[in-house]
């Protein structure tokens, strides 16, 4: 592991990036505090360009993720009703229009 300060790093940044796309991690310092870092790709992330936005999204909290593969989705309770009784409902709250 490495580590970088920040105008260095500035000045440097492809050779760094190509360290991380190597599989090396590098820290990012500032005045000897390490305030980032930069490494692979998780084994996990996709290459699309999209997933940056979705992991972004997941950490603002706006969307959240998926059950990881191979976990037990929740259970449901029983049905709520039918779908005749729904279909009942729906053509009663529409009756009134």
């Amino acid at each position: 592991m490495r580590s970088v300060d920040i105008e260095v790093l500035n000045s440097k940044l492809i050779e760094y990036l190509r360290l991380a796309a190597a599989g090396e991690t590098v820290l990012v310092t500032d005045c000897g505090r390490v305030v980032a870092e930069i490494g692979p790709p998780q084994k996990t992330r996709s290459p699309v360009s999209t997933d940056a936005i979705i992991a972004d999204a997941v950490r603002k909290g706006w969307l959240t993720p998926a059950l990881s593969p191979g976990s037990v989705p929740p259970r449901g309770g029983p049905p709520v009703a039918t779908l005749s009784q729904l279909l009942r409902d729906l053509e009663g709250d529409r009756s009134d229009r």
